[in-house]
């Protein structure tokens, strides 16, 4: 990961990305076996690439012998990647506008392994592909096009009659504001809360611990918004991007990721907007699922 991200040019990227594709085919090839029946939604490279590097003088230096460059060169890259805000800033789709082999590499993993454990199987796995923090239609055509190129390509040289499935992250208030024009492009939607509550609300989700205690004090928020939804604000915007996306799309699949899908009182809320799942950490997954069903029991949905 390093060596790619330290390249100089597109073909050192593109060879170091080739030693890391079997890896990640390889994961892939576990997650699909153990899976089974259940389908397995894959999102694509997400976090800031300086996330990836060393700041300790000592692994520098380590990084530069491993890849051949001097301290200097490492320490150029790290400060050319340095981002204010990198949250808001070099990650997500935007890793694949810029860095399209990226994107063919994770595609061609995933394909790959979805063809070897169909046939090892006798039993076609349906990948999902979530391609996240999208701003409006025009990025995901651009991303989605690189996918759909080489998962074609793979599954018309496998004679697999296999189907797969591309959507987005809705993370963005923008985006939420534009899901009937993205559901063109997306089959489903998958509600990111953390980053939707932090840039709806101008928060930090790393630094608000330092004053949030004063607006719990002071009466202006009841509760941490990162983990149970703002209903208010937040809120509102996804029940008009399941409204526009729906509008399009009238089939579109819609869930929801992040601290709040494990928040009974935000289970609730979701179960009533329409969303079809909730995913969490896997130790609140109990309650979360007990949530779930005492929401589908209250607030039945019309057949």
């Amino acid at each position: 990961m390093r060596k790619m991200i330290l390249a100089d040019t597109v073909e050192e990227r593109e060879a170091a990305l080739a030693e890391i594709e079997p890896m990640q085919q390889s994961d892939f090839e576990s997650l699909y076996e153990v899976m089974g029946d259940f389908n397995v939604n894959v999102r694509l490279l997400d976090p800031p690439l300086h996330e990836f590097l060393p700041q300790e003088e000592g692994l520098i230096e380590e990084l530069a012998v491993a890849t051949k460059k001097t301290v200097q060169q490492v320490k150029d890259r790290i400060a050319e990647l340095h981002e204010a805000n990198p949250m808001m800033g070099h990650r997500g789709c935007r890793l694949a506008v810029t860095y399209p082999e990226i994107c063919k590499m994770q595609t061609s993993a995933i394909i790959k392994a979805a063809i070897n454990v169909s046939k090892k199987t006798g039993k076609l796995v349906e990948p999902e592909i979530m391609v996240p923090l999208i701003l409006e239609e025009k990025e995901l055509k651009f991303v989605k096009n690189i996918i759909c190129q080489v998962a074609d390509e793979l599954i018309a040289t496998s004679g697999l009659n296999m189907k797969y499935h591309v959507g987005t992250m809705i993370e963005i208030p923008r985006a939420a504001l534009l899901s009937d024009e993205i559901a063109k492009e997306a089959e489903f939607f998958s509600f990111g809360t953390n980053d939707l509550t932090q840039i709806t609300f101008g928060f930090s989700r790393d630094d608000a611990g330092k004053f949030l205690p004063a607006y719990y004090e002071n009466k202006i928020l009841e509760e941490d918004p990162f983990k149970t939804l703002d209903q208010n604000g937040v809120g509102k915007l996804i029940t008009l991007s399941v409204k526009l996306g729906r509008a399009t799309r009238p089939n579109l699949h819609v869930g929801v990721c992040g601290e709040t899908g494990g928040d009974p009182k935000s289970i609730e809320f979701y179960h009533k907007v329409g969303l079809d799942y909730v995913s969490c950490s896997p130790f609140r997954v109990p309650v979360a699922r007990l949530a779930a069903a005492q929401a589908a029991i209250l607030f039945p949905r019309k057949k």
